[in-house]
């Protein structure tokens, strides 16, 4: 991406954290140093969406995603590299000269505050960055007929799986299985959960 473009991207961003106050801020930071130090499964950003639109600030979508984003990347981007939280507030400022103070003095304290856990964690994280399953939804069907057949007649098993990407992003996965691949798969999950029993 050329530079131009990177330093409007990020002065769009900016613009829009110049739009929350310190407490506003606060509390969207929180919930993402609390998801990059292990302690939640995820960042919810419907939950800071409603909370920015009770006290007033319009974003949409986009925007709010954008800067979440922004807000991970740069306190992971700080934990990787055991930054402090001067240094962190300087690469910001090297990014953008339109933070406002108040905005710095925020993520300042709470770097200096959570920003050696988040480096712990990454490191913990470095070694198992996998997917973490949080949920697992299924039912029962019966696939009454098809364009092809008129009489099918067939029963099967639908499955949602919710997961945590390593990024913190959450996502939905579902797929169908007839009766005896859910039958193998169940057999399956109970030799993970014996093995796991004996660890």
């Amino acid at each position: 991406m050329p530079a131009a473009e990177e330093s409007y991207g990020v002065n769009k961003v900016v613009d829009n954290i110049c739009q929350l106050s310190p407490d506003l801020l606060t509390e969207a930071c929180q919930h993402i140093l609390t998801f990059l130090q292990g302690q939640t499964r995820g960042v919810d950003s419907a939950e800071i969406s409603d909370r920015f639109q009770r006290a007033g600030v319009r974003l949409d979508h986009e925007a709010l995603q954008n800067m979440i984003r922004f807000l991970m990347l740069s306190f992971r981007s700080a934990g990787k590299s055991g930054l402090s939280g001067d240094d962190l507030v300087s690469r910001l400022v090297e990014g953008s000269n339109k933070w406002p103070k108040a905005s710095l003095q925020v993520l300042h304290r709470l770097w200096s505050e959570h920003g050696a856990s988040v480096h712990a964690q990454q490191e913990v994280q470095a070694m198992l960055s996998i997917g973490q399953l949080v949920d697992l939804q299924w039912k029962l069907g019966m696939a009454v007929s098809s364009d092809t057949c008129r009489s099918l007649n067939s029963p099967y098993v639908s499955l949602l799986l919710k997961i945590v990407e390593p990024c913190g992003q959450i996502c939905h996965r579902s797929f169908e299985m007839t009766i005896p691949q859910f039958q193998n798969f169940h057999k399956q999950f109970k030799e993970m959960a014996a093995v796991m029993e004996t660890v």
